[in-house]
């Protein structure tokens, strides 16, 4: 008998161990239940996602109050996390269309331009098996000062990004490097202290980019 009972405390404790262990399980799960609590199934949905640019993007709704727009960004992530974790972020709301800010930190992480846009390619061909009319929106990867030493990877991350939605149906790719750009420098007064992130000034350049494609 104790044999038994030692016998199921180790695998429930191995069990949660390993979805302590899935990259990003506990945010993850907390976007979900807010998302949940916001999402109106009989009204049209858009969801943005990807890294740390749209977590932080807080005013995303009030952006766009004619439309039901979640937020399921998630902080450091990169374009494989997002593969992983694609039917609870974005597929279980049945989305009209699906805004992408993935690549900036795989830059970071020394992966590949064209690694990435495999996975891109991954990302995509999940959305549209269940509704090939679903639109898709790739942001590109936005200059910063903290990784400008990284722009020559950056611009060719974006320009394999560009090439390849220019040549899908239902994809779109939406160019945010340049707009962020003063003359071949980027704006120093669009981010916070650490130089990654945007402030609202940064926000404004997103949403004037970005607002033809949600409407």
């Amino acid at each position: 008998m104790k044999y038994k009972v030692w016998a199921i405390v180790f695998i429930i404790t191995i069990s949660l161990s390993a979805q302590d262990a899935i990259p990003f399980g506990k945010e993850v799960k907390e976007i979900v239940q807010r998302n949940d609590s916001l999402w109106n199934p009989s009204e049209e949905t858009l969801v943005f996602t990807g890294s740390s640019s749209i977590r932080f993007w807080k005013d995303l709704q009030k952006r766009f109050p004619e439309k039901q727009v979640l937020n399921a960004g998630f902080g450091g992530s990169q374009a494989k996390d997002l593969l992983h974790h694609l039917n609870d972020l974005v597929l279980r709301y049945q989305p009209t269309k699906v805004f992408i800010y993935e690549g900036d930190n795989d830059i970071f992480e020394k992966k590949r331009p064209k690694t990435i846009l495999e996975t891109t390619e991954k990302i995509i061909e999940r959305l549209l098996v269940d509704h090939p009319n679903r639109e898709i929106i790739l942001i590109s990867a936005k200059p910063s000062l903290s990784r400008w030493s990284l722009r020559r990877r950056y611009k060719r991350l974006n320009k394999k990004m560009a090439k390849y939605a220019a040549k899908k149906s239902h994809v779109a790719f939406v160019d945010v490097w340049n707009p962020m750009l003063d003359k071949r420098k980027v704006k120093e007064d669009i981010f916070i202290e650490d130089g990654l992130h945007m402030n609202e000034k940064g926000y404004d350049i997103w949403y004037n980019t970005l607002k033809d494609f949600v409407d």
